[in-house]
């Protein structure tokens, strides 16, 4: 007889294996787990009690800090109010409220805004979009998406195929036909420790023209690009750059998406980063900040034209067949209106802008300490790369995380690359003390 299955072992509620994280070493972690238990400001409370200065803005997405009553209020008087209403041909008012105070924000035309409940959803909305608005005008047949080298478009497949970090990509096939990368901006031989926008490669944008030439341009239905490259290690864009390739789309009737998921809502010291660099897309992709990370939701913003062109034949049609059962859920909405509130009465984008001077001369503070070999900047964005240690890519870096998280700094780290993006609610005294961690784990490096 074959021996009987054995019984697994029981479970205790809070054992911490049942759980796959992600984007996450799972046996590391389990091993010597950091638990946060509570947040308020600009602080979390991990489970053995200590205060953890909040160097990431949770992950990208607390702008408005942790814990803001007015929009936990929000959220908790929704919830008594209605739990959820059906996105399908039904709508409840603060989904229009959110929508309307969301393209007051926008510049010029990107008027129309489609919800979602992620970055990822964002994306894969905004090229499904792209393809549709193509076919609608008649020109079907531009299939093809441009994205580019080390970009993070989120994680649907529509978001890994334009994406271009190779971790993102390798273990999941061939992902979606027809797409192509554009090079990234990374130059540290020209722009190492640049202080904001780097000097040098602006006709890297012209890499489009190349790669128009090799497809035809006919066939092409969008670009796809992040403003400012975060999760790949805060990549800024050159001088002129972003511009560059709005020409490029132009003479080629190629649409250009902007993924606002991180620069979005303040993080630049502007509402989002079509306002920063003056340069306007056809569509843009946003999350995170949009409700400061309380409850999840997503959008993109459409050209009016882009919506207008949709809206032909009968009344009665259904113009787009996409959308989530949570679009617009009423928490979400309750807690993006409180969230979008909250950056007005406090001042918050402004707070970004007045302190990114400052903040700059922190991160530079930094150069000449070991193993740092650059250091860029933006706004209330930073990356410091580290030097890897011979063999062993990505440990000199996560070993910074943990010293600076025993320390009482949560930092990001991506590669040999930490990222800091802290609440936007910070003061000079939180840069001082989170550059002051920093500093002292930077001089302990192996």
């Amino acid at each position: 007889m074959p021996d009987q299955p054995q019984s697994p072992a029981p479970r205790t509620p809070n054992d911490l294996d049942a759980f796959w994280m992600p984007f996450t070493a799972n046996r590391q972690f389990k091993a010597a787990p950091r638990l946060l238990v509570a947040a308020k400001g600009m602080h979390y409370t991990s489970d053995d009690g200590r205060r953890i200065l909040d160097g990431t803005a949770g992950l990208w997405c607390c702008n408005a800090g942790h814990g803001d009553r007015r929009i936990v209020e929000a959220i908790q008087a929704q919830a008594g109010e209605m739990d959820y209403a059906p996105a399908f041909q039904m709508g409840h008012p603060k989904v229009f409220e959110l929508a309307s105070r969301l393209a007051a924000l926008m510049p010029g035309d990107l008027g129309k805004v489609f919800f979602t409940n992620s970055g990822s959803e964002a994306v894969d909305t905004a090229l499904k979009i792209a393809l549709a608005y193509h076919r609608v005008r008649g020109e079907g047949q531009r299939t093809r998406f441009i994205g580019r080298e080390r970009g993070y478009h989120g994680v649907g497949f529509g978001g890994i195929s334009v994406g271009g970090i190779s971790g993102n990509r390798k273990f999941f096939g061939p992902m979606l036909a027809g797409v192509d990368h554009l090079p990234h901006t990374h130059l540290p031989e020209r722009n190492a420790f640049s202080r904001g926008e780097p000097e040098h490669g602006a006709d890297l944008a012209d890499e489009l023209e190349r790669i128009v030439a090799l497809h035809d341009a006919s066939t092409i239905a969008a670009v796809i690009v992040e403003p400012l490259a975060g999760s790949t290690g805060v990549l800024v864009p050159p001088k002129g750059y972003l511009a560059r390739l709005r020409a490029s789309c132009d003479r080629h009737g190629i649409l250009l998406i902007f993924d606002e998921v991180i620069t979005g809502f303040g993080r630049l010291g502007a509402s989002f980063a079509v306002e920063r660099f003056g340069v306007q897309p056809d569509m843009v992709t946003v999350a995170k900040g949009i409700t400061s990370g309380t409850v999840p939701m997503g959008a993109v913003f459409a050209r009016d034209a882009i919506y207008d062109t949709f809206m032909t034949g009968p009344e009665t049609a259904i113009e787009l067949f996409h959308g989530y059962t949570y679009s617009g859920h009423p928490l979400a909405c309750a807690a993006g209106l409180a969230t979008q509130r909250v950056y007005a009465e406090d001042g918050l984008f402004e707070n970004a802008a007045s302190l990114a001077a400052y903040w700059e001369d922190a991160v530079h503070s930094l150069k000449g300490l070991p193993h740092v070999i650059d250091l860029r900047n933006l706004g209330l964005i930073a990356g410091i790369e580290l030097q890897p240690i011979a063999g062993q890519p990505t440990k000199r870096a996560f070993n910074a995380f943990l010293r600076a998280y025993e320390k009482g700094l949560l930092i990001r780290t991506t590669g040999d690359i930490i990222a800091l993006s802290p609440p936007l609610i910070l003061t000079r005294a939180h840069i001082d003390e989170m550059f002051g961690i920093l500093a002292d784990v930077l001089r302990e490096a192996a």
